[in-house]
């Protein structure tokens, strides 16, 4: 009696799966998106304004892991090398000492302080896209504000996802006067203006990524509940979950073995969407100067400097770019999943 529902279970996952290959702009976004992520948690490794590697006096060093003194590599000061400066690497390729590079060096705090230089500067052979207002490295900015985007979109859609369905799974469920002063508890929390709070707290405390996640969660998982409610409320009525219920099954395993899996489908589906809802979001409140403070890479920073420096192209289109193709990817994969989990396509 076991054996089948798993099969069921792993014949469906395998039609929903060859279902969404056969959308081929849904698989070779989710292909390609994954590969942007991977590629960008090793930011460090090619994108750093420090050495990943520096053999000096006979003994090796790894700048990118660990903070040396310039005393370590024969300076005058006890504080951390700049390895732009060409005093410390001409310290540093001496006789037999040799460094490896990253071929960005640049990091998304790192500044470019070249005599001449004036910010914000064009592409050139040091800074690939340019500099921004500060004179920190675009490309740079670029790659870790992409991985900040994406990972702020992913935990804050999770994080709103599960609060919905605990929400609408208890409403939907218990029903009655749960359902009645849950309702109304929602369409009061609904009305609270979220911008002015955004305000509010951007001016009381300093704007960080786990506040911004907290305080966007609380407004996020409202939209998700509704759908999940109104799944739980259809499905508690069916004959199978009656049938368990007679049977002495507690309202637990109800709702994890019998009415939660059927009502995943939006939650799947929809999941997508919130993370570019997510990115976008942060990507408006970075532009108000209402989101992460500075040096952190930002999205919405950049294009928000792009607006006071009009003539400063290279800032504009490569970060509208990143952030089109960004949501674009996704709600791509979005598309695919929908169409995995029609019943229709059965």
């Amino acid at each position: 009696m076991s054996v089948l529902p798993a099969f069921k279970l792993r014949e469906d996952t395998r039609r929903k799966w060859r279902v969404f290959r056969r959308n081929r702009r849904g698989l070779y976004s989710l292909l390609i998106l994954v590969a942007l992520l991977v590629l960008s948690l090793f930011a460090e490794l090619y994108a750093n304004s420090k050495p990943l590697l520096v053999h000096y006096g006979g003994e090796f060093y790894y700048p990118f892991l660990k903070a040396y003194p310039e005393t370590t590599f024969g300076g005058d000061f006890e504080v951390e090398a700049d390895y732009h400066d060409p005093y410390v690497r001409d310290l540093i390729s001496a006789g037999e000492n040799w460094a490896v590079y990253p071929p960005i060096p640049w990091d998304y705090k790192s500044i470019n302080s070249g005599a001449g230089l004036h910010h914000p500067s064009p592409p050139s052979a040091r800074n690939w896209l340019g500099t921004d207002d500060r004179g920190r490295d675009v490309l740079a900015r670029l790659i870790y504000g992409f991985r900040l985007s994406l990972f702020f979109g992913l935990v804050l859609a999770a994080i709103a996802t599960v609060a919905g369905i605990v929400v609408g799974a208890i409403q939907g469920f218990l029903g009655g006067w749960v359902d009645l002063l849950g309702q109304r508890g929602i369409e009061i929390w609904a009305s609270m203006p979220e911008l002015y709070l955004l305000i509010i707290i951007s001016a009381s405390f300093t704007p960080s990524i786990p506040k911004l996640i907290v305080l966007l969660s609380l407004f996020g998982w409202m939209g998700l509940s509704a759908y999940v409610r109104a799944e739980f409320l259809r499905a508690r009525n069916f004959d199978y979950v009656k049938a368990a219920r007679a049977m002495g099954v507690g309202n637990w395993q109800i709702i994890r073995r019998h009415i939660l899996p059927n009502t995943m489908v939006p939650v799947v589906t929809f999941f997508p969407f919130r993370v570019s809802g997510a990115i976008i979001g942060l990507t408006s409140l970075d532009f108000l100067n209402l989101g992460v403070p500075s040096p952190t890479p930002s999205l919405g920073e950049l294009l928000r400097q792009s607006k006071a420096n009009v003539e400063a192209w290279w800032m504009s289109l490569t970060t509208f770019f990143v952030l089109v193709i960004t949501v674009i990817l996704i709600n791509f994969i979005g598309e695919a999943l929908l169409q995995a989990f029609d019943p229709k396509r059965r």
